[in-house]
């Protein structure tokens, strides 16, 4: 948050999905990191020791909370490398099984293209399961699936972070063990948010979501589940060339300090975000986009008919709020979200509120207060105002 000038409103940054605002506790794990823990972990004099201990204490850490052993716990160098490690380690593993992969629709891009590439290389096939019109996954279809011919590894998200929908892992999950394909749940929209589920084989967290610093990721692998590496040969295939020490344990640091405040700020959260959602629905001709339940307890979603999502998204920044837009036809892409293509819902004009510990309620009531104004000065500027 900035201070205000004449020229300039204060800042209110509400897009804390994937790029959340740095939890204070980070930058001190990280300070005391860099000064005890800067040397090489893996060497033998006693700076390389005192390294080594704080690697194994924030792998400690991260098991316990996660309910997994220390040496099923994997560090890499982003939450995009994690997913595409995963599932390219284990359909490597498996490749002898099929070369197929099942994935949900509304996963990560990185999913996607891993899920593809994997696919491409080992000359299977990639199943996309389709989703209602509130972001969860067919479960029927998801089963039938995971039952065809060579079937390597799966795919689905715990939560979607574009639209907030927890998917049915655990339904999933038991299908999956029943047919002896192992099932990567991706929880990078939910770790910090919402309680984990203990149905994986492995699991993908993203520290820059949930307050963590970024540079690095979070993988847990279950000791039943084979993976082969993908790549040149390196003494650490998860994060060739080491681990990010400091960046590792600030994450693990910040993991203890958002699970244990989790209850409160999910219950303060999801009041200030239903709150949002019923101003928002107030405004003409608006999609209020994924479920009233069973969702995140931060991320709110809007679609705008007769608005581009761009355009809202730097109305809204030149009052002073920062927000996301899952829809839009960016420079590099010119497609839309394919979340929300999906979903089949309005893709064009979308807006994702994604709220930290440090939004108020003053913050939402003053979002609510210039969103109405923003829309209609964007569907002027376009000549929709009449329509």
């Amino acid at each position: 948050m900035t201070h205000p000038t004449p020229d300039r409103p204060s800042r209110t940054y509400l897009d804390n999905g994937g790029s959340a605002l740095l939890h204070p506790l980070a930058r001190q794990a990280m300070l005391q990191a860099l000064q005890d823990g800067w040397a090489d972990p893996r060497r033998l004099h006693a700076e390389g020791r005192r390294a080594g201990a704080l690697l194994a204490a924030a792998t400690e850490s991260v098991a316990t909370v996660l309910g997994a052993r220390t040496e099923e716990i994997r560090f890499t160098p982003s939450h995009t490398s994690s997913l595409h490690q995963a599932i390219g380690q284990v359909a490597e593993a498996r490749r002898r099984t099929g070369g197929g992969a099942v994935v949900g629709a509304t996963e990560r891009a990185a999913a996607l293209h891993a899920a593809e590439h994997a696919c491409a290389r080992h000359g299977g096939r990639r199943t996309l399961v389709p989703v209602d019109r509130s972001g969860r996954v067919d479960v029927e279809e998801f089963v039938r699936a995971l039952g065809a011919a060579g079937v390597a590894v799966a795919a689905l998200q715990h939560a979607n972070g574009e639209v907030g929908t927890l998917q049915p892992v655990e339904a999933v999950h038991e299908a999956a063990r029943a047919h002896d394909v192992p099932l990567l749940v991706d929880a990078g929209a939910s770790a910090g948010h919402v309680e984990l589920p203990g149905s994986w084989d492995v699991l993908a967290l993203d520290p820059a979501d949930f307050g963590g610093p970024a540079g690095v990721g979070v993988l847990a692998v279950r000791q039943r589940v084979r993976t082969v590496p993908v790549g040149p040969e390196d003494p650490q295939p998860w994060a060739p060339g080491g681990v990010n020490l400091p960046a590792v344990f600030a994450t693990a640091v910040v993991l203890e300090a958002v699970t244990a405040d989790r209850a409160a700020e999910d219950a303060r959260r999801r009041a200030l975000v239903d709150r949002l959602r019923r101003s928002v629905a107030s405004i003409p001709d608006v999609e209020v986009v994924g479920p009233e339940d069973d969702r995140l307890p931060h991320v709110a979603t809007f679609s705008f008919l007769y608005v581009d999502g761009e355009a809202l998204v730097t109305e809204l920044d030149r009052a002073g709020f920062a927000v996301g837009s899952g829809s839009a036809c960016t420079a590099s892409t010119l497609e839309p979200s394919h979340v929300l293509a999906a979903m089949g819902v309005l893709t064009h004009g979308n807006v994702r509120v994604a709220l930290d510990r440090t939004t108020t309620a003053d913050d939402v009531d003053r979002l609510v207060a210039v969103l109405p104004g923003a829309v209609a000065r964007v569907r002027a500027a376009l000549g929709a105002e009449s329509l």
